[in-house]
């Protein structure tokens, strides 16, 4: 499929389905729950399910190893938990994270400074898996590119993680073991709980690229996102996520083409399993519910600004400026536009239509 953008450039899209992505998302978020807006005593219950060996290497690694979005791309149909997890057992144990890391080949992006970090990461990972050994620089290193992702890596835990890289047979077959003991413990059954409303969503995103140019395509599936240069690619692999919604994963698969991973949870439906009040539903009321956030929609239901323009208006410090904004990002109430300089955002009044029209679709519905 190929469509407009108001750029007057074609766009391609390959669709993609599979929960294998979602095996490897779900365990992503289950490591970073506050960041993806996931209580984090829940996240906490479902990693103790997993053994304390293994669920020590998880979250000792996940932090630095994240989602190999590219590896998930080459699996084979039907692109599920049980295929990701056979294909991860054929590939030799010393070899298993870099291939899922994408090591195994040199950096094939359009970015020169992405090239540097993607190449500087892929050296010292090599280096440390070959011979054995890590030193301080390497952690120094890693620190400067995670401190302040998410929250922020610790040295120690940089440092730890970098111990498992230098034992890469022992790493691949704790990973294989970890991940298997994960599918067991939760995510067998999630995936069938997930399935459903992934189809549903990559069908729903068919229909509207349909009728939408990209440009509005990509503004509705990532719920507020505006495309720019951060997104330049001439193909793009979309695929639908559950855990993550309303947020994106993307990644850049080579310097023509993008994967693209959006939230299709549905608006009445909570990623907690047995939950009967959706998530969208919370975390809109949430958000709403603050006086300095409903400030910051009063400011940008009439411009765009960044969080540093907001903070002087509203006085206040930008890293609290910017805590709310993630808040209302969280509850796709504002647009973001991913400016080189600073982030602009923007209201998105539609949003708020779909807050109350969510609300009484929830306090008519008949009780379970």
């Amino acid at each position: 499929m190929e469509l407009m953008t108001e750029k007057q450039t074609t766009t391609s899209i390959t669709w993609d389905f599979g929960t294998a992505y979602e095996l490897f998302v779900s365990l992503h978020v289950l490591h970073e729950p506050e960041y993806f807006g996931i209580r984090p005593a829940y996240a906490a219950s479902v990693r103790a399910r997993i053994p304390a060996a293994e669920r020590k290497l998880l979250e000792e690694v996940y932090p630095i190893t994240g989602v190999p979005l590219k590896w998930l791309t080459t699996l084979p149909e039907p692109k599920d938990a049980i295929s990701a997890l056979w294909a991860l057992k054929q590939i030799p144990p010393a070899e298993r994270m870099i291939k899922l890391q994408g090591l195994d080949e040199p950096y094939k992006g359009s970015s020169s400074e992405d090239g540097e970090k993607h190449t500087r990461f892929r050296e010292i990972l090599l280096r440390v898996s070959s011979s054995g050994s890590w030193n301080s620089e390497d952690a120094e290193y890693f620190y400067k590119v995670f401190h302040k992702k998410h929250g922020g890596l610790k040295k120690d835990a940089i440092e730890r993680c970098l111990d498992w890289w230098s034992k890469p047979e022992e790493l691949g077959e704790g990973f294989l073991s970890a991940i298997n003991s994960y599918y067991q413990a939760f995510f067998e059954e999630e995936e069938k709980r997930v399935a459903p409303a992934l189809k549903a969503g990559l069908e729903n995103a068919q229909a509207l690229a349909s009728r939408l140019s990209f440009d509005e395509l990509f503004s509705e599936l990532s719920q507020g996102i505006k495309l720019d240069e951060e997104f330049n690619a001439k193909s793009f692999i979309i695929a639908p996520a559950f855990w993550t919604t309303p947020l994106i994963f993307f990644e850049k698969l080579n310097k023509d083409t993008m994967l693209l991973l959006f939230g299709a949870r549905p608006a009445d439906m909570s990623v907690i399993p047995g939950e009967s009040v959706p998530d969208a539903l919370v975390r809109s009321l949430k958000a709403l519910a603050d006086p300095t956030r409903l400030k910051i929609l009063f400011y940008l239901s009439k411009e765009n600004l960044t969080p540093s323009e907001i903070a002087r208006r509203l006085q206040l410090r930008p890293p609290t400026v910017t805590h709310h904004l993630r808040e209302l990002r969280l509850a796709s109430l504002v647009e973001l536009s991913m400016a080189n300089e600073e982030n602009r955002y923007t209201i998105r009044k539609q949003a708020l239509e779909l807050v109350f029209g969510n609300l009484k679709s929830f306090l008519e519905k008949d009780p379970e």
